[in-house]
């Protein structure tokens, strides 16, 4: 396990863009789970998308995700990104990253991940 730390979250005017950043305090072995995660005022989280970077086959909780939200690592280092574009009020949450290093099995279950960052807030405003 590593330890996980967000960065890059903020206020925005809905339509805008945000950059999440996750640090990953060890190196992430090839074959990994990253993922994002948010909670909304009053939600349960939820998942937005992870990425199995043995082939860096992405997931996304829901469809509508796919085209405003992406997740990439970069290889050379530590970290992983979440890259929110069209951001909208209700996209407004705090956000988590998320790993379980050395693993084969990947997706958006919860389960699947067993290090988690503290979050950070995204706020959308209209």
């Amino acid at each position: 396990q590593g330890q996980l730390v967000e960065s890059g979250g903020g206020s925005v005017q809905a339509g805008g863009s945000l950059r999440l950043t996750c640090t990953v305090s060890r190196p992430i072995p090839r074959s990994s789970c990253v993922g994002w995660f948010r909670q909304g005022p009053g939600k349960e989280r939820e998942g937005i998308t992870s990425l199995y970077t043995g082939d860096n086959t992405p997931y996304y909780r829901d469809d509508s995700l796919r085209g405003r939200f992406t997740i990439s690592r970069d290889s050379a280092e530590n970290t992983f990104y979440l890259q929110m574009n069209s951001l909208k009020p209700e996209d407004t949450a705090k956000y988590y990253c998320a790993a379980r290093l050395a693993s084969f099995d990947c997706g958006m279950a919860q389960r699947i991940f067993n290090s988690w960052g503290q979050g950070t807030q995204v706020t959308v405003s209209s």
